[in-house]
């Protein structure tokens, strides 16, 4: 299974990327948040989720791991397969998406792609309480001033998220993204 693609962006559509690794064009399909996080012809880097159906075999790429986690938990409920996942997640930033299932609110779902009544109903009663996704609101104040710091610095999601995962959490801030940065130049 592939799990993690890293290459330079060849070409963005609306809703796919073909990644070229090493001569090898491969079609990701991801949603708005992840093209957002992309640039055409640069280095980029994208957690991948590999669906095998009997006809085909599909990616489907994120700019973060939380992305990833939250694509995951959606095609786990009843109705939602790997394309409509990424369609929700293009409708709304994650963190408001998490938040309308665990306010329960349906209508807010609702406005979603592709999203109607039953569909809004069936993930709040299969999520609720249960998307405790790796990275949002349980991140530590030092782990979300790295993302920033690197963020701000030019680093794409993708290449942060992979870093700093790679980073010892007992080093100081400083340490960390010293340490981070010298990854992330070796990257290039």
């Amino acid at each position: 299974m592939i799990a993690y693609l890293r290459g330079k962006i060849h070409e963005i559509d609306d809703n796919a990327l073909i990644v070229d690794v090493s001569g090898v064009g491969y079609e990701v399909f991801v949603s708005k948040n992840t093209i957002d996080d992309m640039t055409l012809g640069t280095d980029s880097a994208l957690w991948v989720h590999t669906h095998i159906r009997e006809d085909a075999m599909s990616l489907f790429g994120f700019s973060s791991k939380v992305e990833k986690h939250l694509f995951e938990s959606l095609i786990k409920v009843n109705g939602i397969g790997p394309k409509l996942a990424i369609q929700i997640l293009s409708g709304a930033s994650l963190d408001h998406i998490i938040q309308l299932i665990e306010n329960e609110d349906a209508k807010g779902l609702c406005q979603l792609p592709k999203v109607g009544k039953k569909t809004a109903e069936q993930m709040i009663l299969s999520l609720r309480g249960k998307l405790v996704v790796e990275g949002t609101k349980q991140k530590t104040t030092k782990t979300t001033e790295l993302h920033s710091a690197l963020s701000h610095l030019g680093f794409k999601g993708a290449d942060i998220e992979y870093v700093t995962s790679a980073l010892d959490s007992s080093q100081s801030f400083e340490d960390q993204l010293r340490q981070a940065l010298t990854l992330l130049g070796g990257k290039s």
